[in-house]
């Protein structure tokens, strides 16, 4: 299990890693968030299909065909925490190395799209503030990295519960 467990991970997080080098390039070379978050969350569901394909290569190759609900999960879960570590490291070493003003730029085009709303100005202060904010505590490598995480792992976490809900076959009985 550990193998398949590793194995899979490491395709998937390969996959968003690549697909995140490609994301920065298209947002340093355009500034355009949007392309780039579509091509990072494509990334994402690509690479995720490999806990559905892990989790099947454990019940139908390793396991005699059979695996719980949970023991699914578990594998699914892994495949996805491995990915998802794999995709926060590159992106701290990204953003450290090629995108310290990240977080600037990111607020300002956030302020910017904001600002030209038809919000209330109270509306707007309060957006303002909101990201002012974020940016301020984006600062701290552990926030940096728990954002970072929130963005993949429940998307992981959703597919490991439907994999593991679709995959799961109870051991025949003689």
């Amino acid at each position: 299990m550990k193998k398949i467990i590793l194995t899979y991970g490491l395709i998937a997080g390969l996959i968003c890693m690549s697909f995140m080098i490609v994301s920065t390039i298209v947002w340093k070379t355009t500034n355009e968030t949007n392309q780039s978050m579509i091509i990072g969350f494509t990334g994402m569901f690509i690479a995720f299909i490999f806990v559905f394909v892990g989790i099947k290569n454990y019940r139908d190759k390793h396991n005699g065909g059979s695996v719980t609900f949970w023991n699914a999960f578990k594998i699914g879960f892994l495949i996805a925490l491995i990915a998802s570590s794999i995709y926060t490291a590159v992106w701290l070493i990204e953003m450290h190395f090629f995108m310290p003003d990240f977080m600037k730029k990111y607020a300002a085009t956030e302020i910017e799209k904001i600002k030209s709303t038809a919000l209330s100005a109270d509306e707007i202060a309060k957006k303002v503030t909101e990201i002012e904010d974020m940016r301020e505590s984006y600062k701290n490598p552990i926030v940096r990295i728990l954002y970072t995480l929130m963005e993949i792992l429940p998307i992981g976490i959703i597919i490991a519960l439907v994999s593991a809900l679709i995959l799961k076959r109870n051991p025949k009985v003689a």
